[in-house]
């Protein structure tokens, strides 16, 4: 089965150089990352995989590498300066920090009714965001609940303090999350006052009681530099003159140039433009290894398509593209994360990890009309996690970087006249004989997120040499001695804390070492290796047993079990290894370097003679290699080498002439 926590593939990505924590000299720096030797070429073949997937076999698509650092205006007129950050809030009793958004969503609905109905009167009527808000209340209500037709922003205060009374009631169809958006960002201006919060006595999530907040605060997600020679002050007018941002998504670089692809490539919507590049965002709370950093790489794709009002009879409309679009993508996550030898048993069981889930309302951004997330069930409190989004974003992003588009439609997309725009980015259509902005359809993925699922679902330990009772039975004694010298030692350490002394052993963490000390010896023997991964908790520390226990067990771990990454053979970092039976008789290692220097041309290949064969396997297996090829006498005699198979561990002899008919299409998949 794949991996049972993401801490197993973490030290084995450690280990074996796929991940390196970044400018580790000096201590690392939160959740950036180095990807050593195996990592890079497993990323390498990811996007190799999808580039060739996205642009090679379809006709209607191009590619691109747009620059990382682009004009302040571009992401002035995207909204994301304005809106790309969360709003942080801080309790004093605690000095723990929420996203504001997420605490209020935590609140009883009937809370939230009454911070709507208090805080109400306090607003700026000019505020166009309160504004907008007003006028929904009422037309809400008008719909709805038989109000009269008065208008106006007097009015629109009524409505948004009877849809409160009717939250707090609990019967209302308009739910409080259609509010907290807009409180969020009242908040950052202070028409949220942080008394107003505190009055209502707004809930710690985290302790259960009523927090003391202060003022929220904007939390930029973008990351600023500046182009041009010149330091100034922060928000000066010079600043802000030089300033830029490094790019938090792939997508705006490819808006910029829709134009001049269709143009240079003379292409008829519909089509797509796809790119593969770096985006940085400033996350507040990343983690979980590499799913959640603030530098990764986007493999991303906009296909332009018409807008409903061209479609003719026959053709797609957006909803057709997007469903066509969502089938796809899922279809080649699960082509990639299942090895061609997979039963048809185990390959229900990878497609039972994987999921398409459409986002509700509350849940889809404002420029987009639908979109379809495609989730991986990661081992551990991860679950399921987002590794591609497939949005239906209208006409919003090529109308809010274009000039002279027309006010009804900025009214319907809820965007201001673009003055800053040289350009209308429109597509004159030679059959409809007319000029329209195209509609959008977003298929966008991580690589970094691709990489680390592939590896989770790659990953198997298994038993291949079934211990003995006396070995069982001796771990299990060795736990139980383990358990006993921790009970002491967690005594001990809440005597010292009891004192007010310093603890050599943190109680709790030692008490959950345990814990999963337990449950993993319970599983024996399937749960051999994560015996070892149950040694490197932190609560394991300093505690003599384990010191003790873990040498025999590593051995008994060897002997016994092999960690295998079944990766397809199209991502696997290396594709064949190459080993001479004894590495002191010059004729077999020459044959086998030979061997090796006519696949490299084409592939990463390795040669080893570092080991035994039993172990050079084993090495191999667990970077997910393929293939590896051993030469020995018999191949000097008539030619052949032993060609044994990662998965089934079925060895085959093959004549070296024919090896490249042999291993060619396996290596892709076939």
């Amino acid at each position: 089965m794949p991996a049972n926590s993401l801490e197993q593939v973490r030290n084995l990505c450690m280990r074996r150089g796929f991940v390196f924590p970044g400018s580790a000299v000096y201590g690392g720096v939160a959740s950036f990352w180095d990807y050593g030797p195996l990592g890079v070429e497993l990323l390498n073949n990811i996007k190799k995989a999808w580039w060739q997937d996205t642009i090679y076999t379809r006709n209607d698509m191009e590619g691109l590498d747009a620059a990382v650092l682009m004009s302040r205006k571009v992401w002035q007129h995207s909204g994301h300066e304005a809106t790309f950050g969360d709003v942080l809030i801080e309790n004093r009793k605690n000095n723990r920090r929420h996203r504001l958004d997420h605490l209020l969503l935590d609140q009883d609905p009937k809370l939230l009714g009454e911070l709507l109905e208090r805080s109400a009167p306090t607003w700026d009527p000019s505020d166009p965001q309160i504004d907008n808000l007003a006028q929904f209340c009422g037309s809400w209500l008008r719909h709805h609940d038989g109000q009269d037709s008065k208008v106006g922003f007097s009015y629109g205060l009524e409505s948004i303090q009877r849809i409160a009374q009717l939250i707090k009631k609990g019967n209302s169809p308009v739910t409080a999350a259609n509010f907290v958006f807009l409180l969020t960002n009242l908040a950052v201006r202070k028409q949220l006052a942080v008394g107003v919060l505190n009055e209502v006595g707004i809930i710690d999530p985290t302790t259960g009681e009523v927090g003391d907040w202060l003022q929220p605060r904007r939390f930029m997600g973008m990351f600023v530099t500046h182009a041009g020679p010149v330091q100034a002050d922060p928000g000066t007018e010079e600043e802000l003159a030089s300033r830029v941002y490094l790019r938090p998504e792939t997508a705006q670089g490819i808006f910029m140039n829709f134009a001049h692809v269709q143009r240079a490539m003379a292409r008829k919507v519909p089509f797509g433009v796809a790119q593969i590049g770096k985006a940085f965002r400033n996350e507040i709370t990343p983690g979980n290894f590499i799913f959640r950093t603030r530098e990764f790489e986007q493999m991303e794709i906009e296909f332009f398509i018409k807008p409903p009002q061209f479609v003719k009879e026959g053709e797609k409309n957006d909803q057709q593209w997007h469903e066509e679009w969502v089938e796809q993508r899922f279809k080649w996550w699960l082509r990639y994360a299942t090895s061609p030898s997979a039963t048809l048993e185990e390959r229900d069981a990878t497609a039972s990890r994987f999921r398409a889930r459409a986002q509700t309302p509350d849940e889809l951004a404002h420029y987009a009309k639908a979109t379809t997330d495609i989730e991986y069930l990661f081992p551990g409190s991860l679950g399921w996690g987002e590794i591609e989004g497939v949005a239906n974003r209208t006409d919003f992003d090529l109308s809010a970087h274009s000039k002279d588009v027309p006010e009804e439609d900025l009214k319907r997309l809820k965007l201001e006249p673009n003055h800053d725009s040289t350009e209308k980015l429109d597509y004159f259509d030679p059959d409809a004989k007319a000029r329209y902005i195209p509609w959008v359809i977003e298929p966008s993925a991580g690589a970094t997120r691709a990489m680390l699922t592939f590896l989770c679902e790659a990953y198997h330990d298994e038993v291949v040499t079934e211990p003995t009772k006396q070995q069982i039975d001796q771990i299990k004694s060795d736990a139980a001695m383990i358990r006993k010298n921790a009970e002491k030692k967690i005594k001990e350490a809440q005597k010292e804390i009891a004192a007010g002394r310093e603890a050599k052993h943190d109680p709790a963490t030692v008490e959950a070492f345990l814990n999963l000390l337990d449950e993993t010896v319970s599983r024996l023997p399937e749960s051999l290796t994560e015996v070892l991964t149950a040694l490197d908790h932190e609560g394991a520390q300093n505690l003599e047993p384990v010191k003790k226990f873990r040498p025999p067990t590593e051995k008994l771990v060897e002997d016994c079990t092999r960690t295998v990454l079944r990766l397809h053979p199209a991502l696997a970092p290396v594709k064949l290894a190459v080993f001479p039976l004894k590495k002191n008789k010059p004729e077999l290692v020459e044959l086998a370097q030979a061997i090796k220097e006519r696949f490299q041309r084409h592939f990463r290949v390795v040669y080893d003679d570092s080991a035994g064969i039993g172990r050079l396997y084993r090495r191999q297996d667990e970077i997910g290699t393929p293939f590896c090829i051993t030469v020995d006498f018999e191949s000097l005699e008539d030619g052949t080498v032993t060609v044994r198979e990662r998965d089934s561990m079925e060895q085959e002899r093959v004549k070296i002439d024919d090896l490249p008919a042999y291993l060619l299409p396996r290596l892709q998949g076939e």
